[in-house]
């Protein structure tokens, strides 16, 4: 029996003698449809899924900034399993039986909800030339992934507009491409043909987000401006320019996009930790975007 269809017995488990619920159900599939994906990825059978691959698996999910119950509710997921494995005999050793539930940072950000997004991008006023920018800003950071660093120093060499893509130089002057989505695509374009040329103020700068006197934004800017507009969203949650990260990366895996698509959209330096994952296509990630993200 294929690794699918047990996935699938699973699943039927859990609706008919379980009696969980329907979004808990789909989550369950979603996370461990990724799981097993891993697992074939490192061509292993289900019975030889040790120990140490396993907590592999849960530090990888942990590198992403998945929201704290996301992360649990992924090893709550496969412990699930691996414990209906052993019930129907189809391994003979749980290897998640001593595995603890992982420790996550206290540190992580809170992860905003897509409604919550949504009211967020909804409060700059776009009839003027500084809300259109703070929107655009919004849209860009959400849709991308971007760290606050890398949507200051912005700049036209790195917007490929025609592939739908950013080339971003991050942390240690590492390049990696992300995907834009069409929301973010429709504001950035739009900025840039009728806003930006506002703002340059006679300044011959190539940075994109300019400020009142056509200068680089900083870096304290950004923060203010989501303090400001989560606080007339009446979002009641500590957001900062992390948490726009932090909730890309979260939509994305909840929606079921895959986990190393995601690393390699946040730029993480260890992201070829082995050999099979050194490069992932451009157009796979513009289609995992395209698929997973709520504003694609």
């Amino acid at each position: 029996m294929t690794k699918e269809r047990i996935l699938d017995s699973f699943i039927s488990y859990l609706q008919l003698e379980k009696g969980l619920s329907e979004n808990t159900i789909k989550s369950y599939k979603i996370d461990l449809t990724r799981y097993i994906k891993f697992i074939d990825e490192h061509n292993k059978d289900l019975k030889e899924i040790s120990e140490s691959l396993l907590s592999k698996y849960i530090k990888e999910l942990t590198k992403v900034e998945l929201a704290t119950a996301s992360i649990h509710r992924n090893f709550s997921a496969i412990k699930g399993f691996h414990k209906f494995l052993i019930q129907e005999n189809l391994i003979d050793i749980d290897p998640t039986e001593n595995l603890d539930r992982p420790k996550l940072s206290k540190k992580l950000p809170e992860v905003l909800t897509i409604e919550e997004i949504d009211k967020l991008l909804e409060q700059p006023d776009l009839s003027t030339p500084y809300g259109f920018r703070d929107r655009t800003i919004l849209e860009t950071m959400y849709a991308t992934g971007l760290r606050v660093s890398e949507t200051v120093n912005l700049r036209f060499s790195n917007l490929l507009f025609e592939m739908e893509l950013i080339r971003v130089i991050g942390k240690g002057s590492k390049e990696r491409i992300v995907p834009i989505g069409k929301s973010a695509l429709y504001y950035l374009e739009s900025y840039i043909k009728n806003v930006r040329p506002i703002l340059l103020n006679k300044s011959n700068s190539d940075i994109i987000f300019l400020n009142r006197r056509g200068k680089k934004l900083t870096r304290a800017f950004i923060w203010d401006i989501l303090k400001k507009y989560s606080s007339l969203a009446k979002i009641e949650k500590n957001v900062h320019p992390h948490t726009l990260r932090h909730s890309f990366a979260t939509h994305l895996l909840e929606g079921g996009a895959d986990l190393r698509a995601v690393q390699e959209m946040l730029g993480h330096s260890d992201i070829s930790t082995t050999q099979i994952y050194t490069h992932i296509d451009r157009e796979f990630l513009k289609e995992v975007h395209k698929t997973f993200h709520p504003h694609g």
